[in-house]
Formats: C-alpha cells, structure tokens, sequence
C-alpha cells in the first residue's frame, strides 16, 4: 500500500530583503500564545545523531551528542526538534524509562552548552518510515474480541492516561531546563492514523485538545504543538485542519515534493514544487482564527532521489524565501540535521541522504546554504510583499483518502502564482467578513473553480469578485 510519509517560483516573487516581520491584530476573543506571536525568524534541524541514530537511547554516547550539537551550532541555527523512541522511553503501560529521562536532560545539557533550544517530539511511534510502537498498543497489542478499540493510541482511555503518565515524566525531567522549547505530542500521528490505530475526526480532534491541554497544564507557557504530516493539509481525514489551525502554540506543516505528491503534478525546478511549502503555510494561515499565531514548517527537505545532487541547494533557497515572503511563519526546521550512519540498515534509501551535515559532521552544499540564510535573515529581518489576492476555498471539501494527496486548492493557488500573483488563502466562511480581509491587507477574492483545477486548461477564466 502506497502511503504518505510519511505515507512514504521558481519565486514569484522573490522580494527584497530588508526591514520588519509582519505584524497582525489578533481576532476578538483569541490571544495567541507568546511563543506563537510574529517575532524573528527561527531556524533549526531535525536532530539525527551520527552515531546509533535515534537507537541511541539504548547505548548513549554524551561526547558525541556534544559533537553533533556542536555541527549544528556552527551553521548558526537556533533550535533543534528530536525525537522521543516511544517503545524505549514507555515499553510498559504503567512503566516510563529512568535511564531514557535521564539521557533526554543530558541532551538538553548539551544543547545549553550549543545555545540551541528543543522541542521534545514524545509519541513517536512513526517515524522515517517505519513504527516504533510499545506493545501495549496497536498493532503489536492483539486486539480484544468485542473490543476493537482497545489499544487504539487515540481512542481507549487506559492507553490515553498512560500517554499522559509519559508527558508527566518528562515534563518533571526537563520541564523546567532552560532550553526545553515545549514537547511536539508526536511525529507524523496521521500515519498512524492510517495505518494501525483508526478514529475518526471528531475523535482525532479531541484527543489532540486533551493531550495539548495535559500539556499546558503540566509545562504552562511552553511551545507545544502538534507535529501532523501532510496528509491533513491533503484530505479530510483523521485531525482537522480546524483543529490544527486552532490548537496548541504553533499550526505544524510538513513540506516534502515527494510525500504531498506535488512531483506528480511539476517538475522539482517548476513554480509548484518551489512555493510548495509557502502554499502549505497560506493554506494552514486560512484556518487560523488568531491572525497573530503563526505556522511552524517543522519539517522540510530534499533528495536527490526527487532532483540532481546540483539542485539541492537552490531548491532551499527558493523554498525558504518562499516561506518567509508569506510573513506567516515562525521558523524553519530542516530534515535532517545528519546523514544517517550507512552501516544502520532497514531505512529507505532516501532517508539516509538528508542531512545539513554529512556522516563527518561537515556542512554539506546544503548545510552552507542553509547557514547562509539563517545569517542573512537574522543580520536583516524580512521585508514581506504584499498579499492582495486570495484563493476562496471551502472549509471542508477535500477527499477522505490519503493517497493520492488531492491538489484540487494547490492547482488552483499554483495557476494563480503563475500568473504573477502573490496569492493566499482565505476560507468561505470568512469571505464576507470585510473587518477580517481588511486586517490580512485582501482585496481581491478569486473563486475557486467548482471543477478541479487540475481539469481547468491554462487560459480558463477564473471568475474575480472585487473589493471595494
């Protein structure tokens, strides 16, 4: 079965680069969290450690961790994302590892001395293409005759209290550390989703509310999100795209040309795949009610498996100005910080090649590339363009699979960027709302299509309605 990663323009507008980030008044009723407000610009990695992967937890190395922290360090970067094994740090329902919580603070220890902050990814069941599941949960639980539920992540509440006994432990151990972002409640869970633990939206959405909300109450004010994939941002399914938009200190997108399948529609070199992530963040800023939160790319990246080698360093520099000329993001995390170690086997071939740094903890094109950015973006901040047209897309109206990803608001955002606009998003519902287009500096709303755009031939009119 064909899945999504984790199912497994070129600029527009490329805009100068000179003054101050965005600010916009937040909506009657809402306050977004501190950490979430318009601010500088954060860059970051994916943590991969060089040495034993993420199967680290078991054989801990500190001096390495040390070294690792360190490569990132000198590209200039300010944050690190990691990831939690949750079959090591919880193999028992009622059972949290000591030895795990006590290697976590010693990784922070080592970010303090690298002046990186962390956000601690914690359900990990899913990552890099393959599970990482306790066995008290499903699919390693056996499931119970006349209990289909049980052992479901998202739905039986034995599992959910002791998800919750995790997040207490770890908050305990590195709650308070001075360089503990916030915790991500887990990595790509809509694979999951998909795979092994089915739920409904309405039951997605409030475990989400609840994990999110143990949270605050366990580490108040800190950055803690929801870590989805795309696979939200493609379909109807599994959490909604109101939930994420509306939940936790941050909206979380994952960005790849693979995984969202924008390779099926261009080439990895055409406006598409370069304003796919500026795309994915206009889309996730659409269902924001506070205008002042912001989207977190928390994971983006590239092989060269999808492109030549020679491109991979342009293709992030288009991507990242893309990103930031929406005026909508809080920062960008790359995947991944480190190639992984050749002699680990069992990852697809792809994951083995995504690091910043390469297996000797040296910059690659990429990884220079991407310091680059960070310095100019933090010596000068953004000056961001103007936004005067959006894309009228329904709330709801997508397809209820996963695969393939459906492009019918991307093709129709895509069409409008190659016409030489500077497109974004704005849901039907707030259409008509003039107080709340005035604030995102709209005045031009463009229909979507009632076809799929993908079905529209290039010089098909596009209904306008103006505003006055």
């Amino acid at each position: 079965m064909q899945i999504s990663r984790r199912t497994f323009v070129k600029d527009s507008v490329l805009g100068t680069v000179a003054a101050a980030a965005m600010h916009l008044p937040s909506e009657k009723g809402f306050a977004a969290s501190p950490s979430a407000v318009p601010g500088k610009l954060r860059f970051g990695a994916n943590y991969v450690p060089r040495k034993g992967w993420w199967y680290c937890w078991q054989d801990w190395d500190q001096a390495a961790i040390i070294e690792d922290l360190k490569g990132i360090r000198d590209l200039g970067l300010d944050h690190i994302r990691m990831q939690c094994l949750w079959s090591l740090f919880q193999p028992g329902i009622n059972y949290v590892s000591e030895s795990t919580l006590e290697r976590l603070h010693l990784l922070l220890d080592a970010a303090d001395a690298a002046d990186l902050d962390v956000e601690v990814t914690v359900l990990n069941g899913w990552m890099s293409g393959l599970q990482y599941m306790p066995s008290w949960v499903l699919p390693v639980k056996v499931k119970s005759e006349g209990h289909p539920d049980k052992g479901n992540v998202f739905i039986d509440r034995e599992v959910i209290e002791a998800e919750k006994l995790l997040f207490q432990k770890l908050a305990k151990s590195v709650g308070q550390h001075r360089r503990f972002l916030g915790f991500d409640i887990g990595n790509e869970l809509g694979v999951l989703q998909g795979i092994s633990n089915p739920v409904t939206t309405p039951q997605a959405d409030a475990w989400g509310r609840e994990v999110l909300a143990y949270c605050d109450q366990i580490a108040p004010g800190k950055f803690h999100v929801n870590g989805a994939d795309d696979s939200h941002w493609f379909a109807d399914f599994g959490f909604s795209r109101q939930n994420l938009a509306n939940s936790g200190a941050a909206t979380v997108v994952h960005c790849y040309v693979f995984f969202t399948g924008a390779l099926d529609h261009y080439q990895y070199s055409d406006l598409g795949s370069l304003h796919l992530a500026a795309y994915m963040v206009d889309l996730a800023y659409a269902y924001q009610k506070d205008l002042r939160r912001r989207v977190w790319v928390e994971e983006v990246g590239t092989s060269a498996e999808w492109m030549p080698q020679s491109y991979l360093p342009e293709f992030m520099e288009h991507t990242v100005r893309n990103i930031v000329n929406t005026g909508k993001s809080w920062g960008v995390t790359w995947w991944s910080s480190h190639d992984i170690d050749p002699n680990i086997k069992g990852f697809d071939s792809l994951e083995y090649t995504l690091g910043l740094l390469d297996f000797q903890n040296q910059p690659k094109a990429t990884g220079r590339k991407f310091a680059a950015l960070a310095g100019e973006y933090r010596r000068t901040p953004p000056e961001i363009p103007d936004h005067p047209v959006a894309l009228v897309i329904p709330d709801y109206g997508l397809s209820h699979q996963t695969w393939p990803p459906d492009w019918t608001y991307g093709k129709a955002y895509m069409d409008l960027a190659e016409q030489g606009k500077r497109p974004t998003i704005v849901l039907e519902s707030r259409a008509h709302d003039e107080e709340y287009l005035k604030a995102r500096g709209i005045r031009e709303l463009v229909p979507l299509a009632r076809q799929k755009a993908s079905l529209l031939p290039r010089s098909a009119h596009v209904p306008r309605l103006e505003l006055k």
